[in-house]
């Protein structure tokens, strides 16, 4: 299915494609005519998120790791020019319907700020924050794929302590708003772009064209996110009611569990996952990433030679992500892109301290047996 660049694709490729192309419509348009068209139109809007994820290579780990190890500012760079991009549209959007629309916003406390440390750490050993292994595992990479159904579990566990953890101290949830919150949240992140730009190598400051289109494209489906589904782009909590209707399904009570027991999370759990809205769009990161790699014919990638303490240590760091992205009330996305976007003051926490455990990751990885 490989194709060189200049030359035509052969008509098993062009068929094989089309093939794809109309599996995702399919897909979609089936979960339209059985759950309604807002649920298949957030299909859609993951599909878009797992294409432009995979096809343009935006991501969050890899970014992160670039700039510490080679100064390399570009990756990070794109993500502030996104988050800023959706700040202009959902700071009007949030005050403007109080009633329809949330923000991922959420209180600081000694677990959120511990949480998002230990995902900073894990997230460099498996090389894939939340959006980021759901891209690499719909792409075949075999870390991801083991470190994936761990993450779940791990956010399952998370959610079901996370009161326990909050009762640690927390403090009151702050969130900007308005057009003195918009202001003062783009100035933060131009001041925090600044100073990425001084700390990257003068080969790194440039910011490429492909990632300034990745920017505005994630950013534009991050606002439809918000305007059909009523609440930003998250991820962690799908993964974890993945796995809570799976424990239901044995036979498992859930109702005296602070978390699950809850009267929303009591009715996600009744309710099919088609009409979930995180559900729906982490099944169309996966999909839009498979899509993407299918297209290109790397699916096939080879199974990476790791010793057996690598292999270890990503199931432990994929339960690591997910149990602690929940005691952070997010991860890349849920807390860092969308928790700043729509004015939370813990995103900016979850950022400083999730980027400091990225520094210790990056430097265990060698010593646990990973490549690079």
């Amino acid at each position: 299915m490989n194709t060189t660049v200049g030359q035509p694709a052969t008509h098993a490729a062009i068929g094989t494609r089309a093939a794809l192309i109309g599996a995702a419509l399919a897909l979609s348009l089936a979960v339209a005519v059985f759950a309604g068209a807002r649920y298949g139109f957030l299909l859609v809007i993951g599909l878009g998120f797992g294409m432009v994820l995979e096809g343009l290579r935006f991501g969050f780990a890899g970014p992160w790791r670039a700039m510490i190890l080679r100064r390399e500012a570009g990756g990070l760079l794109a993500q502030l020019l996104a988050i800023g991009l959706v700040a202009l549209a959902a700071f009007p959007l949030l005050s403007s319907n109080p009633g329809e629309l949330t923000g991922a916003h959420a209180p600081v406390g000694i677990a959120m700020v511990g949480g998002a440390f230990v995902f900073g750490i894990a997230m460099q050993l498996v090389l894939g924050c939340g959006s980021g292994t759901l891209v690499n595992a719909g792409s075949g990479n075999a870390v991801s794929l083991v470190a994936l159904p761990f993450f779940a579990i791990g956010s399952f566990f998370g959610a079901s302590h996370l009161f326990w953890w909050t009762d640690l101290g927390t403090l009151p949830t702050v969130a900007f708003s308005g057009t003195m919150g918009l202001t003062g949240t783009l100035l933060a992140l131009a001041v925090v772009a600044g100073v990425v730009w001084w700390r990257a190598t003068p080969d790194g400051r440039s910011l490429p064209h492909r990632l300034v289109l990745a920017a505005i494209v994630v950013a534009a489906l991050a606002v439809l996110n918000l305007v059909v589904s009523g609440q930003p782009w998250g991820v962690v909590y799908g993964l974890g009611l993945w796995v809570a209707k799976g424990v239901a399904l044995f036979g498992a009570d859930l109702s005296a569990n602070p978390f699950w027991g809850a009267t929303g999370n009591v009715e996600r759990l009744q309710q099919s996952l088609l009409t979930d809205v995180t559900s729906l769009t982490n099944i169309g990161i996966v999909a839009g990433a498979f899509l993407v790699a299918a297209w290109r014919g790397g699916l096939q990638q080879p199974l990476q030679r790791l010793p057996a303490r690598a292999w270890i240590a990503t199931v432990l760091a994929g339960l690591a992500l997910g149990y602690a992205s929940r005691l952070a009330f997010g991860c890349n996305v849920g807390a860092f892109f969308s928790g700043i976007s729509t004015g939370s003051l813990h995103g900016w926490v979850w950022f400083a301290a999730a980027f400091l455990g990225s520094i210790l990751g990056i430097r265990l990885r060698r010593f646990l047996g990973f490549e690079g």
